[in-house]
């Protein structure tokens, strides 16, 4: 009898130490809504990003992905923005995917325009820079090097003396 006891007392401290772990998570954690307007914007390669990813200006958090989703005509991902209401974007404002560091997380860097006429809600930002494949460039790097020792001469020092 004192087993089960002890056994239901432990059940009971296991589960409030989970649910005490999910109010932090979630209470910490960019889960909350963002009450703003949309905006969209088309990429040819938005890895790294997703629904609920930093929408930055500056560093500063503006906003996150609403949505991502594939045009089927142009196979772009057009990624759905969410912005603060009190953040206003000029017509010419542009959109890049960046990384917080090397293994950081991605996020939207939005560069404010000059233009005087503001987006709307639903508006659509035309200048976007995709993100940049670490690993590729690494590789095309490797690739160059070796090529370019390949294609080089010896050195002097480096050639056999002739007797």
């Amino acid at each position: 009898m004192a087993n089960n006891a002890i056994e239901t007392v432990m059940g009971a401290v296991v589960l409030a130490v989970a649910g005490g772990f999910l109010y932090f998570a979630y209470s910490n954690g960019n889960v909350k809504h963002i009450d703003g307007y949309n905006v969209t914007a088309d990429f040819s390669n938005i890895t790294g990003i997703s629904n609920g990813s930093d929408v930055r200006i500056g560093g500063i958090k503006v906003g996150v992905v609403e949505k991502l989703d594939l045009d089927p005509k142009t196979y772009q991902a057009e990624a759905t923005l969410r912005v603060r209401d009190d953040i206003k974007l000029p017509k010419d404002t542009s959109a890049a995917v960046r990384s917080s560091g090397l293994l950081g997380a991605q996020f939207i860097a939005l560069q404010i325009g000059n233009d005087e006429q503001m987006l709307e809600n639903d508006g659509h930002i035309g200048y976007t820079e995709s993100s940049v494949n670490l690993e590729e460039m690494l590789g095309k790097f490797i690739f160059s090097v070796a090529e370019s020792k390949k294609d080089a001469k010896p050195a002097a020092s480096d050639t056999p003396e002739k007797m």
